[in-house]
């Protein structure tokens, strides 16, 4: 065809052919066309015929594939504890993490003063100062109705402050419970909200620490005066725990964490501005590095609410601490003088592994020992005013701080109060990047457009959970009945919640 086309060319250019001549040429071309069609056609179906002899062939499939979405949110709630008034019933909301949306808001004890998780987050128990305890499953919150929310009551006048439900190594599944009036931990069941036993302990116990699975949690008690102690409770059987040693720390105690593999624990010392490492195997202070001292806030001239004030320092007075597990950190917020910006500690704590175990022979498995650079202090950023408390994200990316100002009339020097705020600080880079600030007025709703992308209220709470596209992090606070959610792609302030009371606590059930 292509030499017929070619000569078809070559003649063309060499001669004028006449229009019959040009007819004739066409009409051969499409024949010898056609031909060689129909004896392809012959040749395929005789190629099918020979293969339908060889029984079932494969033949080829089209299948449709259908457009993959991002990956859906892991299932877990926020729990925010509000309370309409001191003399009617509490309220726990439960809101969706995927949606933002509220799912339940069951009725618990009137006044509510502290919430707390298990470690799993599948329970939520709720006390207040007259001492009545509720406990109730946050894994199903549609289903929650406040006829199913236990309710128990402990000894007369025990003014309990704080709640931490553990499960030691060999023991029951407990619910500790400081009691200020009577200078003792009361411990209850987690399966019975009875009474199990009450355990002595020196004067003012504030806050019990541990983590599931550890040999003994520690109850921390400011003392009558001078430095406070710890007293290492744990289980000499599966249904009675006893005091096994009592360990003095630093002035002012209020707050501890252990980490999630029993290994240590550490007490912050707001009178001393130190922390105090305790290993929890040895069941005494960190041989290495018993006590962190942590530097002074140094913070230069400014203002609040209009008013200014020169550069100065003030002592750290630690309040609130978290822990990276991700990237071996301990984070500690320092409050400083509550007038001026306090600020956020990185510490590294690292412990030898079961990697450098075959060149360091005093890297047990068990009992490790601290690693290089434990107890460093790696950078102090300052944050905002009187800084409450610290939630760290469990990528290790980020810690979110709030700031609680001061409310109006608190301080002489600020009669009309100063706002308070979200730092959030980068754990990679030790510094701010982002500050997200609060709205007091009453005026702050989440219909008002000038209210848009701030927190409302003077925050006391904070819980930060990972999450994908993006984690999110919770805020309470003690002067507004919003839950304020912000999404942390973008550390911007995106929905507010109606508790229908003023902020206790919010807690996420997963991290």
């Amino acid at each position: 065809m292509y030499r017929d086309l070619h000569q078809t060319q070559q003649q063309s250019a060499a001669t004028r052919i006449s229009p019959q001549a040009s007819q004739r040429v066409l009409q051969s071309r499409a024949l010898r066309g056609s031909t060689v069609l129909h004896l392809a056609t012959a040749a395929g179906l005789a190629s099918i015929l020979a293969l339908a002899g060889c029984g079932n062939q494969y033949r080829p499939v089209v299948s449709a594939i259908n457009p993959v979405g991002p990956a859906g949110q892991p299932t877990k709630y926020a729990v925010a504890v509000s309370s309409p008034s001191t003399t009617t019933a509490g309220l726990a909301t439960f809101v969706d993490f995927s949606g933002d949306t509220v799912l339940s808001t069951p009725s618990i004890l009137a006044n509510p003063n502290y919430f707390a998780l298990n470690n799993g987050g599948n329970e939520g128990f709720v006390i207040n100062a007259s001492g009545s305890l509720n406990d109730f499953a946050t894994s199903n919150p549609t289903a929650l109705i406040t006829s199913e929310i236990v309710q128990t009551t402990l000894p007369a006048s025990s003014a309990p402050v704080s709640i931490s439900a553990i499960t030691p190594y060999n023991g029951t599944s407990s619910i500790f419970v400081p009691q200020t009036a009577t200078s003792s931990i009361a411990v209850l069941s987690t399966a019975t909200s009875s009474l199990l036993q009450q355990l002595t302990v020196a004067a003012n116990p504030v806050y019990v620490v541990g983590a599931d699975n550890t040999p003994r949690v520690y109850a921390i008690s400011q003392g009558a005066g001078g430095n406070g102690s710890v007293a290492a409770i744990e289980a000499t059987s599966t249904s009675s725990l006893s005091i096994s040693t009592t360990i003095p720390v630093g002035a002012s105690p209020v707050y501890g964490v252990m980490t999630s593999d029993d290994r240590r624990a550490y007490i912050m010392n707001k009178g001393s501005g130190t922390v105090s490492v305790l290993n929890v195997v040895n069941n005494a202070l960190d041989a290495t590095t018993p006590t962190i001292t942590l530097p002074t806030i140094s913070y230069p001239a400014g203002s609040n609410a209009g008013v200014a004030y020169a550069a100065g320092t003030s002592a750290p007075n630690p309040v609130w601490a978290d822990i990276s597990t991700t990237s071996d950190q301990l984070v500690v917020l320092n409050q400083g003088d509550g007038v001026h910006p306090g600020s956020l500690s990185i510490i590294g704590i690292p412990l030898c592994s079961s990697i450098t175990q075959p060149s360091n022979p005093l890297c047990s498995s068990t009992n490790p020992t601290d690693a290089t650079g434990f107890g460093t202090i790696t950078n102090t950023v300052n944050v905002g005013v009187n800084p409450v408390m610290v939630s760290v994200l469990q990528d290790g990316t980020a810690a979110y701080v709030v700031n609680a100002g001061i409310k109006a009339g608190v301080n002489a020097a600020y009669p009309n109060g100063v706002e308070g705020s979200i730092s959030v600080v980068s754990l990679v880079n030790g510094v701010v990047t982002a500050t997200i600030p609060a709205l007091s007025t009453a005026a702050a709703t989440p219909t008002t457009a000038s209210s848009a992308g701030y927190v409302f209220g003077h925050p006391n709470s904070v819980s930060a959970t990972v999450g994908t596209p993006t984690g999110k992090v919770y805020v309470t606070s003690g002067d507004s009945q919003y839950l304020s959610i912000l999404y942390t792609n973008t550390n911007t302030i995106q929905e507010h919640v109606n508790l229908q009371g003023l902020g206790l606590r919010v807690l996420v059930t997963s991290p």
